[in-house]
């Protein structure tokens, strides 16, 4: 069983630059959550791994999960990010382009996820990332199998949702979402997935080739 120093030492295992730890004071100066460090190196080892050169992403935040990704995604790559909130991705824009990452690489969408999701292109992304309400993650799923190109990554984050999805006994609604989305994937024999310990959790799915 791995201990909590172990998992301390794997979650700062690849440390973070000046532009993402502006991105994380950005984030809790506007009282956003990003992905945990452990999370933000797996979503750039999984963009790298998929070749991406589309990403859609939601939840933009104040950019920490979206700097990973570019960084991750081929030199020319585009990531698509949406968020309900103008000033955060106002935030995001900022630390992308301090981090040198030109404007034609991302594309910020202020809305609903729900909302705007139905509106891209069936099979156009090789990575669909998921941060948004917890509520909402089996809808997400609906629309990222839809969004990704056969053989493509989805990839949610909150999968452990605070210690609050083992425990049986918690059962508000986003607990439940989340546990559902991973009941739901775990019984699809279409899809492989796998549940990273990294960050608060990273659900990793597989779109079949």
């Amino acid at each position: 069983m791995t201990t909590e120093a172990s998992l301390a030492y794997a979650e700062q295992y690849r440390p973070e630059d000046e532009h993402l730890r502006a991105a994380r004071a950005n984030a809790e100066s506007v009282g956003v959550v990003p992905v945990l460090p452990g999370a933000r190196a797996a979503l750039t080892f999984l963009a790298g791994a998929a070749g991406a050169r589309n990403i859609a992403e939601i939840g933009t935040g104040t950019g920490v999960s979206g700097l990973a990704l570019l960084r991750g995604m081929a030199p020319d790559g585009v990531l698509t990010s949406v968020d309900r909130e103008a000033e955060n991705q106002r935030l995001a824009r900022e630390v992308f382009l301090a981090a040198g990452i030109a404007p034609t690489r991302f594309r910020l969408i202020t809305g609903s996820a729900l909302d705007v999701l139905p509106r891209l292109n069936d099979g156009g992304y090789d990575l669909v990332f998921c941060d948004g309400d917890k509520v909402e993650y089996g809808e997400y799923l609906d629309e990222a199998l839809r969004l990704t190109r056969p053989g493509g990554f989805i990839v949610f984050d909150n999968a452990l949702w605070h210690d609050r999805v083992a425990d049986p006994a918690q059962r508000d609604p986003s607990t439940l979402a989340v546990r559902e989305l991973l009941e739901r994937v775990a019984a699809d024999e279409e899809l492989s997935s796998l549940l990273l310990p990294l960050g608060d959790g990273l659900l990793v799915v597989q779109k079949p080739a």
